[in-house]
């Protein structure tokens, strides 16, 4: 089985307790995910299986989108409301406040990651550290963030959801703790829900029960999408049927005898090559005069 899934990650379960029961499922042992939900969030969750999970390191970063609740007025060790509540505040705020600071956060901004994280300092997990209730500095990185809206807000609850795009690597809760900061008062996030990740919207996932339920009826591959479907964003290259053969062999295509002699690719520019017939054999990137092999996926490599 090689492929990909995308699923709608139920609340409660880990990502990786989402891929445990989808290689059940699929009665198959080789499969991933793409991108870590935490185990409160919802959503977009593409999962990888067979041969597609050695495109995990090769994928385009096309960013992800998210619906996020907060909730103001006290602040969490976890940065959202699952942790152990640490300062509370009884400033209130408006809609209007809280539209005013969220220019501040849009654009490329540098981001502190949140002590309950997976990144690693020192070769220790912070999430490691975190429950030894030790904190240290972590160091800022640049994230981007495409939009940053207020879908709605209850001054009286002092809760809100926010809709978020952003680049690989952004952390949502981390972003409505920094609001609460900025408004003089604390932020949680209350809820979490990725709408996009990468291609791949709502409308392509499906739930863990109708897997279940395709499975059992001899239909996966109704909902199984092809390798190639990952790597849209990257420009085609077909190749004649002697350049495929030499190509998945192992071998380099000169550039001057392929479609791309009269274009201005560039060094690095990576591609879909593609057999005469249309099938996907792998991705190739420019390297001085040659299409060289970035990853092979045809059968049985």
């Amino acid at each position: 089985m090689n492929g990909i899934i995308v699923m709608d990650k139920p609340a409660g379960f880990t990502s990786f307790d989402v891929v445990a029961v989808m290689r059940g499922v699929c009665h198959t042992k080789k499969a991933g995910h793409t991108g870590t939900l935490d185990p409160m969030a919802t959503g977009v969750l593409p999962l990888l299986f067979g041969s597609a999970t050695r495109a995990a390191s090769l994928l385009p970063d096309t960013g992800k989108e998210y619906v996020a609740g907060f909730k103001l007025g006290f602040a969490t060790d976890t940065q959202d409301i699952t942790g152990k509540t640490t300062a509370q505040s009884g400033v209130r705020v408006k809609r209007e406040d809280v539209e005013g600071v969220l220019p501040m956060f849009r654009g490329e901004i540098m981001q502190a990651p949140p002590m309950y994280s997976a990144v690693s300092v020192g070769g220790k997990r912070l999430y490691e550290l975190a429950r030894k209730g030790i904190e240290i500095e972590r160091q800022k990185r640049p994230v981007s963030i495409y939009t940053l809206e207020l879908l709605d807000f209850d001054e009286n609850d002092m809760s809100g959801r926010l809709k978020v795009s952003c680049s690989k690597g952004t952390y949502i809760r981390t972003i409505c703790s920094d609001i609460g900061d900025a408004l003089k008062t604390y932020g949680v996030m209350s809820s979490l829900r990725r709408t996009r990740a990468g291609i791949f919207a709502e409308s392509d996932c499906v739930t863990l029960d109708a897997a279940k339920r395709l499975s059992a009826e001899g239909k996966l591959s109704d909902i199984l999408l092809p390798v190639e479907t990952l790597f849209v964003p990257y420009p085609q290259l077909r190749v004649s049927e002697a350049q495929a053969k030499r190509f998945t062999n192992g071998g380099a295509l000169k550039i001057s005898y392929t479609a791309l002699r009269d274009t201005n690719a560039g060094e690095g520019d990576i591609y879909r090559i593609m057999s005469p017939d249309g099938v996907f054999l792998g991705l190739g990137n420019i390297c001085g005069e040659d299409v060289r092999i970035l990853r092979l996926f045809t059968q049985g490599r």
